[in-house]
């Protein structure tokens, strides 16, 4: 069985098993060349609060304008799902993957208050219309995605933004409840995950541990409402983070989700492919 009919059913079955997802051609084969119109990569510069962060577009085959996936990149960010970007380019999507202001060579200096800012800066600039027929983006038909402290992002960014057609989350950290623990903790994460970053573990402590309320992901709950979610969890001690969010979306009376969990580490290193798989198949039930 396909994993794409029991997509189709969010209200009825919103739990899907991923054993019974078999493996889409877009992960496991190129496409046939369109030298007219053939894939390639735009590097980007887009402007976001005073300074221009970098990204990159793996832009789709073919005449366009595609649907495009916004990826949101973990805390420091060392998995960046390229392999998914691509898997979802030869799916016929544009990938867009960009790096947060003071981090892995974006101008300026990193803080959690402006990455789901930085988010929105990259969605405003794919939908300018300039830059959405240079890139061939169809700007009704764009979702985001974020792996880890980037699913904090992208459900931070879908909860008020019902333009977005779609959110995904992977291994999802909310960085309100990060926040909400002793300062021992919470520096224990930040020094682990400084690498890249222009900032600070101290400076970062003191920012999650201020700001913790505010940054709660269930505030974004009555947003996700609107629109279509993936929940994917891992064995790496966040589940319960989505698990919240996807029970706060059910107390506001929204069914458009999808929960699925597996059995991998939080880099979901061994089920790169079953990613790729539970995205893609995903991607191909939003409107």
């Amino acid at each position: 069985m396909r994993l794409l009919p029991a997509l189709l059913v969010l209200a009825v079955c919103p739990l899907i098993t991923p054993a019974l997802a078999a493996t889409p051609v877009a992960v496991t084969a190129d496409p046939p060349r369109d030298t007219a119109h053939p894939a390639r990569m735009e590097v980007l510069h887009i402007p976001s609060g005073g300074v221009a962060i970098n990204g990159v577009e793996y832009a789709a085959s073919g005449a366009g304008p595609h649907p495009t996936l916004v990826i949101c990149h973990g805390l420091p960010g060392n998995e960046k799902n390229l392999d998914l970007a691509q898997a979802v380019r030869r799916a016929g999507w544009n990938a867009v993957t960009f790096n947060y202001r003071g981090s892995w060579g974006s101008p300026g200096v990193f803080r959690f208050a402006q990455n789901p800012d930085d988010a929105r800066a990259v969605l405003a600039y794919l939908r300018d219309p300039a830059n959405a027929a240079r890139l061939g983006v169809d700007p009704k038909r764009i979702a985001i995605a974020g792996h880890s402290m980037g699913g904090w992002v992208a459900a931070t960014v879908g909860g008020s933004d019902p333009r977005l057609i779609g959110v995904a989350t992977i291994s999802m950290g909310d960085f309100g409840r990060v926040g909400d623990q002793p300062r021992a903790a919470v520096l224990a994460t930040t020094t682990d995950n400084a690498e890249t970053l222009a900032t600070t573990p101290e400076a970062m402590t003191d920012e999650l541990i201020a700001h913790h309320a505010e940054f709660s992901v269930l505030r974004a709950a009555p947003g996700l409402t609107r629109l279509s979610y993936l929940a994917l969890t891992s064995d790496d001690g966040l589940a319960d983070h989505t698990d919240a969010l996807v029970d706060a979306i059910k107390a506001q009376g929204g069914v458009r989700f999808v929960k699925a969990h597996f059995a991998t580490d939080h880099s979901w290193s061994d089920r790169r492919i079953a990613l790729s798989t539970a995205i893609i198949d995903w991607l191909a039930t939003l409107p």
